[in-house]
């Protein structure tokens, strides 16, 4: 059965993660590299913050989600080939045109390098690895991460289509039955919270960044599994959001308490990190509870929205840095300035979208898309 919901909550989220990286300019800290654009402002910190926790893992949740509908009608050779056209095509194009503007903004500034862009593309863009060196994947880091939990995990969803009586499923089910049964799924979460994250910080160099790894693997299979047990999913999701809102609000601002109401004390970490992942997967469980609840109904604009947002996320980030560093200097208050990058990145991308992908069948592919556009969106196509 088609899920409205998850396209529109899918839209939702990438369109927050413009907002988010325009954000990211004025806070304190950095972007891309280990600069700050922007004057720094300590309030939007906590607004950051709370976006920042949810909003990634609920990616991969809904990409597990996806994956559970494209899995479902090929074979696993059939769906491993759509994961890599799907994914390292675009990434591999993405590395070529995609993340190089970024690097050459960020030596321009640093003064590291001077001169045109074609002076720096291609001759110095692949010479060493970021941040010593050039060749980086940027944003795009999402795109290997998710081909790899794909790609390793086809026997496990095979085993779980072929058998949906296994344990693992039928446990999903009585769990998601109970009014608190889906919070049991915190408890991994936790454990890599506690044990992984103090000794692998967030690369996104998919080689080392272990937590990440770990995290955002189990995450995406957390999405899978919610799909087998459809049946009884939504109502539950539906009947209990408002204690995942209850629940998220008061992890979030417990986590509040603890970063500025308090001093240090024997405990403190341990009950952070017990914070830290309840406010996760509660506001997971909210979003995807919420969306069931008013967005699952079908429009053009949803429709239109939901093939154009992989594109989007590939092209927002060069867009967004340009734009930052052509205002970095420029004197207007935060509202103006947040508003002409976060609307430019919309728009700029928009155009691109429109008359530079959309509409040609050979750059499609580049981008993720099909070749031809369909009459209809499948939610087995989604990311």
């Amino acid at each position: 059965m088609r899920r409205y919901d998850i396209d529109g909550l899918r839209v939702i989220v990438f369109g927050l993660l413009i907002f988010y990286h325009a954000g990211v300019f004025f806070v304190p800290g950095s972007f891309h590299s280990t600069y700050p654009f922007m004057e720094s402002y300590d309030w939007l910190q906590y607004p950051m913050f709370f976006l920042n926790r949810w909003r990634l893992p609920l990616l991969f949740v809904i990409s597990g989600m996806g994956t559970f509908f494209s899995i479902s009608k090929r074979s696993g050779g059939g769906f491993a080939k759509e994961r890599i056209v799907r994914l390292f095509i675009p990434l591999v194009a993405g590395l070529l045109f995609i993340a190089p503007p970024q690097v050459y903004l960020e030596r321009l500034f640093k003064g590291q390098f001077s001169g045109n862009y074609f002076e720096f593309w291609p001759s110095q863009a692949y010479i060493g690895i970021w941040p010593e060196g050039n060749f980086s994947w940027c944003h795009l880091w999402f795109l290997p991460y998710l081909l790899l939990f794909s790609l390793v995990l086809i026997p496990v969803f095979l085993y779980l289509l072929k058998y949906p009586q296994a344990w693992i499923i039928r446990k999903t089910r009585c769990l998601a039955a109970k009014r608190f049964g889906l919070f049991v799924p915190v408890i991994p979460l936790l454990l890599w919270e506690r044990f992984l994250q103090p000794h692998f910080p967030q690369t996104n160099a998919l080689w080392g960044d272990w937590y990440n790894v770990v995290n955002y693997g189990t995450l995406f299979f957390y999405g899978f599994m919610l799909m087998t047990i459809k049946d009884v999913l939504w109502e539950n999701l539906i009947k209990n959001r408002r204690i995942y809102l209850i629940t998220g609000t008061v992890a979030y601002a417990l986590l509040m308490y603890l970063w500025l109401g308090i001093g240090s004390f024997q405990k403190k970490s341990d009950i952070w990190n017990i914070a830290i992942s309840v406010n996760v997967w509660s506001w997971i469980l909210v979003m995807i509870s919420y969306a069931a609840a008013y967005l699952n109904k079908p429009s053009r604009q949803l429709s239109y929205a939901n093939e154009a947002v992989y594109p989007f996320y590939i092209l927002h980030q060069p867009v967004l840095l340009f734009l930052a560093y052509y205002l970095k200097n420029v004197e207007v208050s935060f509202f103006a300035k947040f508003s002409i990058m976060a609307v430019g990145t919309f728009g700029i991308s928009w155009i691109i979208y429109e008359f530079g992908v959309r509409r040609f069948a050979w750059i499609r592919p580049l981008f993720g898309m099909k070749r031809k556009k369909s009459k209809i969106n499948k939610p087995s196509e989604r990311t």
